[in-house]
C-alpha cells in the first residue's frame, strides 16, 4: 500500500505484510480477510491497525472490491429467506404514500413554486406558474427524465435568475458531493455551455448573467472558494471572490430575505462570521464589495438577515441559547456596540432560527423539547402558536415574500401526519393548507408520549414514543430506539410511511433526544460533545434501561438504530452495553474515530476538531481512544447487527464501516449474525429516489422483525 500522512506530519508505516485471500463470494460463511500489520502514528503515540489496507482513495483495489462483493453475497444469503417478508413491508410502506402528491406552491417574485411526483416515479417534476396558481405549469426539471441511466441522481440548490428566465442548479449523479454547475434557458429548455465541476450545492445570482458558487478543495471536499461565473465565459475566467485559507471553518452563501444583498458566512462549530454585498448593480460584484458584518472570534456565533433599513441577528453573544438583535443601516459599521436587543437571553428557550417580515419577526425556537413558532412584532408584542400534543414539531416553512401578514409553518408529531399551516401575524387566525396524505393511516388508532427518562448522572432526557391503541404496558413488546445526538443536530418527530407496519405489528418507537443534540438548548449540546462525548452513550443506554424497566418493552427485543455520527453512537453502545441490545442497526457509520480525526485530508476532518477534539493534542486523543467504536472491539458477545455503507460516501468514508465489520468478524464471541451491506454506487445517503430508499429499508426492517421474533 501507498504510504499516507497524517495532518500532524506523522506517517502511517508499514511494519509488515501478509497476504491476502480473495474471500469467498458464494455467501456460505460468513467473509474474512488477511490481517495486514500496520502502525499508525501521532504525536500522542503508536497504533496498531491490521485492517488498514482495506482503504483505497481510489476504490479500484481488486482486493478490497472483492471483499466488498464477498459481504453482500453473504448478506444476500442469510437474508434470502426474508425476502418475501421484505416484499410485504415494502408493499406495506408503499400502500401508505400516496403515489401522485405535490408540495404546496409558494409564490417567488411573481411566479409559484411547486413540486409533484408522478405515480410510480423515483424523482419529481418541478414547476412554476406565472401569477396565479391556476396558470399554465411552465416545467423546469422533469427530474425523472434527467435520472434516466444513473444509479445515483442528486438535483439540489436550484435558482431562478432575478429577471425569471434562467435557472441554474447543482447536479451530482455519483454520490460524492462534488456536484457541477449548470444552467438553462427556462423558455426553451435548452442547456447553455455553462458547467463548473466540482462544487457545493449552494447557488446565488448577483445578477441576470452572473452566478455566485462554492468550489470545493479537490483533496478534502471543503468549500473554501467563492467565485462569480458570468454566462457565456469560460469557468478559467470565474472572478475568485473571497478565499477561506482556515481549513476549521467550512462555508455557505446566500440572498437577504428583500433580495439585497448577497451573503458568504464562515461556520466553524463554536464561530462564524458573516460577510455581504449589495447585488443587482449594473457593476461587477468585485471581491471588495463583501462588508464584513462582525469579526469571528471563539464562542461567538450570529447569523444576519435585512429586510427594508435593518439587520436583524441572531446570535450568542451575552446569550447562550441566542437572541434577536437589531442594527441600523446607518449604524452597521459600528460593530456589536450598536447591536439592539429584540429578545431576552434565556435560560429554558433555544432560538433556532428566524424570518423577518415587514413588521414582525417570525422565531423559530425550542422549549421543553419541542420546537415552536413565536411572533414578534415590531412594538414588542409576542404570541406563541399553540399545540395540543405532547411530543411535536413546528418549524417555518417557504416564506419568500416579507410583505404579508400570513407566515407558512409546518406541524407534525409522531401520530400527526405533517400539515403545512399559515398564520396571521395580526388576527391570530390561523388555516390549514395542506395535510400530507398517508393512505390507510388513522392517526387515532396511535398514541405520542413525552417521557423523562432519568440518566447515571441524574438528567432527565427526554423520550418522544409511540405504538399503536392498546398496546400493553407489560413488558413484552418489542423496542425500536433511534437517536443521533451529535453537532447540535436535533431529532423532531414526524410520521413515517415505513414506521406504520412496525407499529402495527405491536412495537413501540421511542427517539432519545440526547445530548449531543440541541433539543434542550445549547447547553444540552456542549454536555455531549468533546470532553463529555460519553453522555451521549450512556444517556441512550439509560433511556433503554429506563423503558425497559417502565414496561414499555422486553428486555431481550429491544433493537437500535443511528446513522453517520448516529452510526458513532451505535458502535460505542455496541462495545458498552452490548447485553441490552438484541439487535443493533448502524447505517454509515462514523467508528474509526481517532485515525480519521487524524487524518486532514479526509472530508469534514478539520473543521470537526471542536465537535471531537484534535487526537494531535493528548487529552483529546486519549479520550477520543476510550471510545472509538473500532479502537475498542473487543473479544466478547455483540448482538446481531446490520451495517451500511456506500462505496462513494465522501462523509464517513466506506473503509470505517469496512474495517469496523472485518474487526467485529475477527473478534466477537457470539454466533449472532452481523451483516454488511455495501452499496457500490452511491454514497452517504444511499441510492436516490424515494422508491429506491424504501426498498433498502425494507430489507433492515425484516431482518429486524426476525431478530425480535416479531410475528410476519
Amino acid at each position: 500500500m501507498t504510504r499516507w500522512m497524517l495532518s500532524t506530519g506523522a506517517a502511517l508505516v508499514l511494519a509488515g505484510a501478509g497476504q491476502a485471500q480473495t474471500p469467498s463470494t458464494d455467501g456460505a460463511a460468513p467473509p474474512r480477510v488477511a490481517k495486514r500489520p500496520f502502525e499508525v502514528t501521532s504525536p500522542n503515540g503508536a497504533r496498531r491497525d491490521d485492517y488498514y489496507w482495506l482503504r483505497d482513495d481510489t476504490r479500484k483495489n481488486p482486493e478490497m472490491l472483492a471483499y466488498l462483493k464477498a459481504e453482500n453475497a453473504y448478506a444476500d444469503a442469510q437474508l434470502a429467506a426474508l425476502k418475501p417478508l421484505e416484499k410485504t413491508l415494502y408493499d406495506e410502506t408503499v400502500a401508505h404514500v400516496k403515489q401522485d402528491d405535490g408540495t404546496v406552491p409558494y409564490l417567488k417574485n411573481g411566479y409559484w413554486y411547486a413540486s409533484r411526483f408522478a405515480a410510480g416515479a423515483d424523482y419529481p417534476v418541478i414547476e412554476r406558474r406565472k401569477g396565479k396558481v391556476t396558470a399554465p405549469a411552465e416545467r423546469l426539471f422533469d427530474q425523472p427524465v434527467m435520472a434516466k441511466g444513473h444509479s445515483f441522481f442528486s438535483l439540489s440548490g436550484w435558482q431562478v435568475s432575478p429577471d425569471n428566465r434562467r435557472v441554474a442548479w447543482a447536479e451530482d449523479v455519483v454520490g460524492r458531493r462534488q456536484y457541477v454547475l449548470k444552467v438553462k434557458d427556462i423558455a426553451t429548455g435548452r442547456e447553455t455551455a455553462d458547467t463548473v465541476t466540482n462544487i457545493e450545492p449552494n447557488l446565488v445570482w448577483a445578477d441576470d448573467k452572473t452566478i455566485l458558487y462554492i468550489e470545493k478543495d479537490p483533496v478534502t471536499l471543503r468549500g473554501y472558494r467563492v467565485k462569480a461565473h458570468v454566462l457565456g465565459t469560460p469557468a478559467a475566467r470565474d472572478t475568485l471572490i473571497y478565499e477561506e485559507k482556515d481549513d476549521t471553518f467550512n462555508m455557505g452563501i446566500g440572498r437577504t430575505t428583500d433580495d439585497r444583498f448577497a451573503c458568504i458566512t464562515l461556520n466553524s462549530t463554536v464561530s462564524n462570521e458573516q460577510r455581504c454585498a449589495p447585488i443587482g448593480g449594473a457593476a461587477p460584484l468585485s471581491p471588495a464589495a463583501f462588508r464584513l458584518l462582525a469579526p469571528r472570534a471563539r464562542e461567538f456565533k450570529y447569523t444576519a438577515d435585512h429586510l427594508g433599513t435593518r439587520w436583524i441577528v441572531r446570535t450568542n453573544r451575552d446569550a447562550k441559547n441566542f437572541k434577536l438583535v437589531t442594527v441600523a443601516d446607518a449604524d452597521l459599521a459600528k460593530g456589536v456596540a450598536a447591536w439592539r436587543d429584540l429578545t431576552p437571553a434565556s435560560d429554558t428557550v433555544f432560538i433556532e432560527d428566524f424570518k423577518p417580515f415587514e413588521g414582525y419577526v417570525a422565531i423559530d425556537q425550542r422549549e421543553g423539547g419541542n420546537r415552536m413558532i413565536r411572533l414578534l412584532d415590531d412594538a414588542g408584542k409576542s404570541q406563541a402558536v399553540t399545540a395540543d400534543e405532547p411530543a411535536y414539531t413546528m418549524e417555518l416553512a417557504v416564506n419568500e415574500e416579507p410583505a404579508t401578514p400570513w407566515v407558512r409553518y409546518t406541524y407534525g408529531s409522531l401520530v400527526t401526519p405533517t400539515t403545512t399551516y399559515e398564520v396571521n401575524a395580526k388576527t391570530g387566525e390561523r388555516r390549514v393548507l395542506k395535510v400530507a396524505p398517508v393512505p390507510g393511516y388513522d392517526p387515532a388508532r396511535y398514541v405520542t408520549e413525552r417521557v423523562w427518562a432519568p440518566a447515571r448522572d441524574g438528567t432527565r432526557i427526554p423520550v418522544s414514543l409511540v405504538y399503536k391503541r392498546g398496546t400493553k404496558r407489560d413488558g413484552t413488546a418489542p423496542l425500536f430506539q433511534y437517536a443521533y445526538g451529535s453537532y447540535g443536530f436535533s431529532t423532531d418527530p414526524a410520521v413515517d410511511p415505513g414506521r406504520i407496519g412496525l407499529l402495527d405489528r405491536g412495537f413501540v418507537y421511542a427517539i432519545a433526544h440526547i445530548r449531543g443534540g440541541q433539543e434542550m438548548g445549547r447547553g444540552w449540546y456542549d454536555a455531549g460533545h468533546l470532553l463529555n462525548k460519553k453522555n451521549s452513550f450512556t444517556d441512550f443506554i439509560d433511556v433503554t434501561r429506563y423503558l425497559v424497566a417502565q414496561k414499555y418493552a422486553a428486555k431481550d427485543r429491544v433493537a437500535a438504530m443511528g446513522g453517520s455520527a448516529g452510526g458513532l453512537l451505535m458502535g460505542g453502545v455496541a462495545n458498552m452495553a452490548p447485553t441490552d441490545y438484541k439487535l443493533i442497526i448502524a447505517q454509515v457509520p462514523f467508528v474509526d474515530v481517532v485515525t480519521t480525526m487524524l487524518d486532514a485530508s479526509i472530508p469534514l476532518t478539520t473543521f470537526e476538531y471542536d465537535e471531537w477534539g484534535n487526537p494531535a493534542q493528548k487529552p483529546y486523543y486519549d479520550y477520543m481512544l476510550s471510545y472509538s467504536p473500532y479502537d475498542n472491539v473487543r473479544a466478547e458477545a455483540y448482538p446481531a447487527m446490520y451495517v451500511g455503507t456506500g462505496l462513494w460516501d465522501s462523509q464517513v468514508q466506506y473503509y470505517e464501516p469496512t474495517k469496523w465489520v472485518a474487526k467485529l468478524r475477527e473478534m466477537k464471541t457470539d454466533r449472532n449474525p452481523l451483516l454488511f451491506r455495501v452499496n457500490m454506487e452511491a454514497g452517504h445517503g444511499g441510492k436516490t429516489g424515494r422508491f429506491e430508499r424504501f426498498r433498502q429499508n425494507a430489507e433492515w426492517q425484516a431482518f429486524m422483525l426476525q431478530q425480535l421474533g416479531v410475528a410476519k
